[in-house]
């Protein structure tokens, strides 16, 4: 502009503005002034002063708000998505991102009156205006009227935890799942807002999926889909049993949480499958409600729902009795139950199509008896459709005639489908166990220290109707033979998954285990050494009242050590089994296995052992182990008493 003034001068001698020139500078003018802030520059800068001076960026809320956890050099967020920080440096550093924010707020509208950091970043907005007592007149005028409708519409007045239970059949989901109800003015909780927090990939592999999930190759996004959706999901298709945890929030805490729900929308984080997951991420939405919260820092190297569940508890953050909500599958299963085995069949042949519905009243006299197989039916028509079994030409027909037979059958009495609640998943013993053991091994005393961080064994307290479940992770066992004044490590297990799931004629899962890690095993030279385990197994299992869970697998194992000539072993076997509860406080595991190894080292092995524990209290029992080994001709038997304790 300047260049242009001088030339003018030279050629006229004066000044001369003409009327093109004036529009010209005024257009110019508009555009840098629509480039630079139109910030208050003195205005902003004393409110920066005064939150340094309050010190508001060590304050916890603002700590929450940004997901700043501290580390060994200082700080740093656990959202790793730079579009939620205005500072370069936000990540990291409370205090820049804190005035930055500030500076943000004063910059013009670009015509995007949401994407203002006003309305972006709303929760900031509030909490930094009510501390440093901002005079809105001061900044743009930001109306925020897309927030002001959903909050309109949502019209959030309490919350409510929500717990699926354990699926074995997805490792993202093997350790249960936690989200977040948010509850209206609506009597129904079906039509409220489920929030949740999930790694976003097409990834249909699971062994894939838990690996990337390991080192944070997903992004986890924040979602709010209708809770009657998520009740579909988890309910209907993944056959988990549901917990809703009600929470004792202020409908103003509630508010609080939306507001900072809003910051985060379409804002990612990297996505771990053991710490920073579904469950430890929604514990900042719950902190933003209420800042006094200290959840988040309870947790480090392993994050399990169930645990949140009871930090929250710990925190008096649950305000009353959970509420159950079994699956459909549950729902057919106790159906299954008050059923004799030829009303089982009949009901089957008619979700098989090979009998109408009707056909069974001459067959099955009693009205009450013909009411459970009409229902049994419809429920199980619906399970097959929502599981995709069925096509939707194939289920209507099918659903209606069903429906039909069961509409002359008149209303059953209100307690006849009463399902007994299973324990509360929260009221189980912890998950972290420390095993003290004494015991005999061919007439050779010794002591055991055992350490398993998470979670359950086949014989531990069972959680629900899942008796055949097995999550260990970093097991470990110290074993100290005072004879020969030797300590060693029996065995230190990385990951130990089994999954027994019983069939029947209405359900055909399959039952699966995987094992690797360092064991101490018998050679075939009668020498004991520590080897490196890999096993894997898929199986069968069946229940009866009588034997208990029953199961056999077949199953390849590879042994890695320097004891063995070749270096390693490779082979193949089969292990069978039977899991009792006697009662509440009594389980017993019967169980042999026997695998031939023809590759590398060739030899045979062959275990049998009992095993059962009697539970004191909530977190504590006793465990009584049996167990004789054979490995080509050289036995081992052993005895040991351990006292279990979870904390």
């Amino acid at each position: 502009m300047r260049i242009f003034l001088q030339h003018d001068f030279r050629r006229c001698g004066q000044l001369s503005v003409s009327p093109l020139f004036f529009a010209a500078f005024l257009l110019l003018t508009l555009i840098f002034a629509s480039l630079c802030p139109a910030e208050d520059s003195g205005y902003a800068e004393e409110l920066i002063r005064s939150a340094s001076e309050k010190k508001l960026h060590e304050e916890r809320y603002w700590q929450v708000l940004l997901h700043y956890q501290k580390t060994l050099s200082g700080w740093e967020s656990l959202i790793d998505d730079p579009l939620f920080f205005l500072a370069s440096d936000g990540k990291s550093n409370p205090q820049s991102e804190l005035e930055a924010t500030i500076r943000a707020f004063f910059r013009k509208n670009s015509g995007n009156e949401e994407e203002h950091p006003i309305c972006r970043f709303i929760a900031r907005y509030e909490w930094l205006k009510e501390k440093l007592e901002i005079d809105a007149s001061k900044l743009p005028k930001s109306e925020c009227e897309k927030f002001n409708q959903v909050i309109k519409d949502v019209h959030p007045e309490s919350l409510t935890i929500v717990f699926p239970t354990y699926y074995m059949n997805s490792p993202a989901s093997m350790f249960g799942h936690t989200l977040i109800n948010i509850e209206t003015g609506q009597k129904s909780k079906l039509l409220s807002h489920a929030v949740n927090y999930a790694a976003i990939t097409d990834e249909t592999n699971g062994l894939f999926f838990a690996v990337k999930g390991l080192f944070g190759f997903y992004k986890g996004y924040y979602s709010i889909l209708p809770y009657y959706q998520k009740i579909q999901e988890y309910s209907d298709i993944s056959q988990r049993d549901i917990w809703e945890y009600p929470l004792n929030l202020t409908r103003a805490e509630v508010r609080k949480l939306v507001l900072h729900l809003w910051e985060l929308q379409k804002i990612y984080s990297d996505y771990y499958f053991f710490d920073e997951n579904c469950s430890y991420n929604i514990l900042f939405l719950l902190e933003s409600a209420r800042p006094s919260l200290n959840l988040s820092e309870r947790f480090s190297f392993w994050v399990l729902p169930i645990d949140t569940i009871k930090a929250m508890k710990a925190e008096g953050l649950i305000a009353e009795d959970a509420a159950y909500r079994p699956s459909k599958a549950t729902k057919i299963k106790y159906k299954l139950s008050l059923l004799s085995e030829e009303s089982r069949k009949l009901a089957l042949d008619i979700v098989k199509s090979k009998i109408e519905p009707e056909h069974i009243f001459p067959v099955i006299p009693d009205k009450e008896e013909q009411m459970k197989i009409a229902d049994l039916a419809a429920e199980y028509i619906q399970y097959l459709y929502a599981r995709k079994k069925l096509s939707k030409e194939e289920y209507q027909p099918l659903f209606l005639k069903a429906l039909k037979a069961r509409s002359k059958l008149g209303k059953a009495e209100e307690e006849l489908y009463d399902i007994p609640e299973p324990p509360r998943p929260d009221a189980v013993h912890e998950s972290k166990k420390l095993s003290i053991a004494a015991g005999i091994r061919e007439g050779e005393s010794f002591v055991e220290l055992g350490y398993r961080p998470v979670f359950s064994s086949l014989l531990d307290t069972d959680y629900g109707y899942n008796e055949g479940i097995q999550i260990e992770f970093g097991a470990t066992k110290l074993r100290y033979y005072p004879n020969d004044n030797n300590l060693l490590l029996e065995s230190l297990n990385f990951i130990d998954i089994v999954s027994v799931s019983p069939r029947d004629d209405f359900f055909k899962p399959y039952s699966w285990k995987a094992n690797t890690g360092f064991v101490r095993k018998t050679l075939s030279e009668g020498e004991d050494s520590l080897v490196y385990r890999l096993n894997a197994g898929a199986g069968l299992a069946a229940y009866h009242e009588y034997p208990g869970l029953c199961y056999l697998f077949a199953e390849p194992e590879l042994n890695i050590g320097g004891a063995y000539r070749e270096g390693y072993a490779l082979g193949l076997g089969f292990s069978a089994g039977i899991l009792k509860t006697v009662n509440p406080s009594w389980k017993c595991h019967l169980s042999a296995r026997s695998v031939f190894f023809g590759l590398g080292d060739s030899y045979r092995e062959d275990t049998l052992s009992l095993s059962q524990r009697v539970q004191l209290n909530r977190n504590n029992s006793i465990t009584l182990d049996m167990s004789w080994k054979n490995a080509e001709n050289h036995a081992r038997t052993e005895t040991g008493v351990s006292w279990n304790i979870f904390f």
